[in-house]
């Protein structure tokens, strides 16, 4: 004979839950009648109650006691108007506190749950605030800008009309900005180790892909350097050429024609060198 199995939802799971730990509780009760069963059991509080106090308390600075309630919300009140809010809002008050971490899994939650609510530009945003907050100093790993950059351009590209855009932009800019300066720490590691082909490597790379950067008018000065140290004197030529194209008051271009100058040369433009196809994307302040 089949036996019938009686079917478990998500309420009846609770419901059984609930019931065997007041079970449990009541079988301690006999041995001490002092247990209070109400510290067992979670205050259930209005959502619209409990979020404008969350919001009181994060206004009042109280973030700890503003991301338990919003925390609360969503636990007590699942799937409601008012559990969505409060996950968006719970997010950014990790990321207040500095629980980044915390905040980019409640925002890709969020996402998830919610992709087309008006607030899940706000949530990609505090995804790519949480990286970029997170982003370290140019002597180590850079692996938070690159998140930051990701996340930022999602936001841009998700949302090009919200008014998230101009900062991400400007995130963006600064993100690229360490990256470029990390090539550059290791660039001068090699250069200074007189592996002038390693050198010329992550030279090369800030100039072709972090061609906006304030580290680039260096950069192309190490490649005059490098390139001369190997005898590789038309590249020297061009890279002073490109230099001086752009920042012609550098001390940077002065310290390279410098250099050239020393071997009886001077900056050569050569339209075959790759220097010729990235000069023209550096925003220098030259023409």
């Amino acid at each position: 004979m089949t036996s019938f199995k009686f079917p478990v939802n998500k309420a009846t799971a609770m419901l059984v839950g609930t019931v065997a730990v007041v079970a449990i509780l009541s079988g301690c009760a006999s041995k001490d009648d002092d247990i209070d069963l109400s510290k067992y059991v979670e205050t259930i509080d209005a959502p619209d109650k409990l979020y404008n106090e969350a919001l009181a308390n994060l206004e009042g600075g109280r973030l700890g006691e503003a991301a338990k309630k919003f925390a609360a919300i969503d636990r007590q009140h699942p799937y409601t108007e008012w559990a969505r809010k409060s996950l968006v809002m719970g997010a950014f008050t990790n990321y207040r506190q500095g629980n980044y971490e915390e905040a980019i899994s409640m925002s890709k939650r969020y996402n998830t749950l919610y992709p087309t609510s008006p607030e899940s530009a706000y949530a990609y945003y505090i995804i790519g605030l949480s990286y970029f907050r997170q982003i370290p100093d140019v002597t180590r790993d850079q692996a938070a800008s690159k998140r930051a950059i990701g996340a930022m351009q999602e936001v841009i590209d998700r949302y090009p009309d919200s008014e998230y855009v101009e900062d991400a932009k400007t995130k963006i800019r600064f993100a690229r900005d360490q990256l470029a300066g990390k090539e550059m720490q290791v660039g001068r590691y090699y250069l200074e180790r007189k592996d002038y082909l390693a050198a010329v490597k992550r030279f090369r790379g800030v100039v072709e892909e972090y061609s906006n950067t304030r580290h680039v008018e260096e950069a192309l000065a190490r490649l005059v350097e490098a390139y001369y140290a190997l005898g590789l004197t038309s590249e020297a030529q061009m890279a002073a050429s490109v230099l001086g194209q752009n920042y012609p008051d550098s001390q940077w271009y002065k310290d390279s024609y410098k250099l050239l100058q020393s071997g009886g040369l001077e900056p050569r433009n050569n339209s075959g060198s790759w220097l010729s196809k990235a000069g023209a994307l550096i925003t220098g302040g030259g023409a």
